[in-house]
C-alpha cells in the first residue's frame, strides 16, 4: 500500500470514529492539527508519515470520555495500523505519541522522546489556544455543564495527574491551568511562533472578558 493511500485510509477511519464526537475534540479538531502538523514538519527533519499518522489518530479514543482509561486510544489504533499491515517500527512510534501527547495537568514527564513527537505535540496544543482554542474551552465546559466563571473558585496550579483529570473548575480556571501555560511547552520554533501571537489573543480575550464581567465595558 502507498504511504497516500494509507493516509487517505487513516482519515476514513478517523472520521467513522469520531462521527458523534464533542464537538472539540472531532473530526475538524483532527483536521486542524494535521495541517498545523504538516506546516512545522516543513521546517523539521523528520518522518512525515510518522507525523501523519500521528496527528491523525492522537485522539482516537480520548482518555475523557472513556472513563479516565488511557489504553484504549492506543489499543484502538495499534488495531486499525495493523489491520493495514504498518510496519511495527512505525506503530511503535505512532502508539509513543499517542501514550505521551496529553497535557495531563503538565506534571507528567514524557516517557519517550523524538521530532515527530515534538511536531504532533506542539500542533496539538496550538489548536488548545487562540481563538480555536477559547472556543473549544467553553464548548466542552459546557459540553460538562460547568460555570463559565466564577470568582470564589481560584485557578489551581498544582493538580496531580489525577486531580487535573477529574476537575470540574468554571471553564476561565482552565486558561491558568493549561492555556496558558502552553506557550512556554512548545518544542518547536515554528510551533513557539505561532503561540506567542495565539496567546497575546487569548490575553486580549481575558482582558475583554473580566471588563464586561464587572460592568467595566
Amino acid at each position: 500500500m502507498s504511504n497516500l493511500d494509507l493516509i487517505n485510509k487513516t482519515i476514513l477511519f478517523v472520521k467513522e470514529q469520531l462521527a458523534n464526537a464533542e464537538g472539540g475534540h472531532d473530526w475538524f479538531h483532527i483536521q486542524r492539527v494535521y495541517k498545523n502538523a504538516l506546516l512545522i514538519a516543513r521546517g523539521e527533519n523528520c518522518d512525515e508519515t510518522v507525523v501523519k499518522l500521528g496527528a491523525l489518530l492522537h485522539d482516537i479514543a480520548d482518555s475523557k470520555f472513556h472513563a479516565g482509561d488511557e489504553t484504549v486510544g492506543p489499543k484502538v489504533a495499534r488495531k486499525f495500523l495493523e489491520s493495514e499491515g504498518v510496519s511495527e517500527t512505525i506503530i511503535s512510534h505512532v502508539i509513543q505519541i499517542i501514550d505521551n501527547i496529553s497535557f495531563k495537568g503538565g506534571k507528567t514527564e514524557k516517557t519517550f522522546s523524538s521530532i515527530e513527537l515534538d511536531i504532533v505535540q506542539d500542533a496539538d496544543r496550538l489548536d488548545a489556544i487562540g481563538a480555536i482554542g477559547i472556543a473549544r474551552a467553553f464548548n466542552y465546559g459546557g459540553f460538562k455543564n460547568r460555570a463559565m466563571y466564577d470568582p470564589q473558585i481560584a485557578p489551581n496550579l498544582h493538580m496531580s495527574k489525577e486531580e487535573y483529570k477529574k476537575s470540574q473548575a468554571p471553564t476561565i480556571n482552565h486558561f491558568y491551568e493549561k492555556l496558558l501555560l502552553l506557550k512556554d511547552k512548545m518544542n518547536t520554533q515554528t510551533g513557539k511562533e505561532i503561540a506567542e501571537q495565539r496567546h497575546q489573543y487569548m490575553q486580549g480575550f481575558l482582558a475583554q472578558f473580566y471588563a464586561e464581567w464587572d460592568g467595566e465595558l
